[in-house]
């Protein structure tokens, strides 16, 4: 323990998302909207803009619908299985919806020492891939440990958003 409120082997850093998993992202954003969380940006991640695609170790095609609501610091991730086996799927058949999964900065890491420093405290990914031809994301298997699955991501500094499939509950004002 450094002090009150560190441990030696803190790694994970910042809450920067939390994701719900619903059977129904249209339903699902109507109760956040009127929550006062949006506006909304609606994307279908896809083999067409997910490189890398894994599940379990192997590689493995999946489409979800995913949408993201910024609010300060936190993004608000919504997803809804498509197609192909994912731990989205998996949560929604074992548990309904709900929220899935809290991601962290760890530090702003690299991203290679990011998987090594989950894998080394016996977190393996659970899946993974590149969004946009930028964004890395990784999950990781700490459900059993925790009760719920961690998830980090990096956007390189110059990314942006590629316009979305559609703006809920509208585009915001140009």
């Amino acid at each position: 323990m450094l002090d009150e409120y560190r441990l030696s082997n803190s790694f994970l850093g910042n809450v920067i998302e939390i994701c719900i998993v619903t059977a129904d992202y249209r339903k699902t954003i109507e109760g956040l909207i009127r929550l006062g969380i949006g506006p909304w940006r609606v994307y279908t991640f896809s083999s067409s803009n997910v490189q890398d695609q894994t599940y379990r170790g192997a590689e493995s095609e999946f489409s979800l619908k995913v949408a993201f609501a910024i609010n300060d610091n936190i993004t608000w991730e919504l997803m809804q299985p498509i197609e192909g086996r994912s731990i989205m799927a998996e949560f929604l058949e074992n548990h309904g919806e709900g929220i899935h999964h809290v991601a962290f900065d760890c530090n702003g890491a690299p991203w290679e020492e990011r998987i090594k420093m989950f894998a080394e405290r016996g977190f393996e990914k659970t899946q993974s891939g590149l969004w946009a031809d930028g964004n890395s994301f990784a999950f990781f298997d700490t459900e059993a440990a925790t009760t719920t699955c961690f998830e980090t991501y990096h956007f390189p500094p110059d990314f942006e958003y590629p316009e979305p499939e559609e703006w809920l509950p509208a585009p915001p004002p140009r």
